[in-house]
């Protein structure tokens, strides 16, 4: 069977069919690179979310100890109410 101009060679079928192999696997490159965009995206938000975390928790283990100090400091300080 001859080709589209008259040289011997595949079939349009088997050429459309090559083309459309082609272009998938060019559409399954594009998908996996967006996927390690994403997964990258994803590791540095982790990383990120972790690190708010620490810092929070720290925070808060300050803020705790602050107002035990305070408390603290309220119970020991004389009574200025005179009856």
């Amino acid at each position: 069977m001859s080709g589209p101009n008259g040289d011997l060679g595949m079939p349009v079928e088997a050429e459309v069919e090559g083309e459309k192999d082609s272009f998938r696997e060019a559409e399954y490159a594009t998908i996996n690179s967006m996927w390690d965009q994403i997964n990258s995206c994803l590791g540095h938000l982790e990383k990120k979310n972790d690190h708010l975390h620490a810092r929070l928790q720290e925070l808060l283990e300050s803020n705790w100890q602050t107002r035990l100090e305070f408390q603290q400091h309220l119970e020991e300080a004389p009574s200025d109410a005179s009856p």
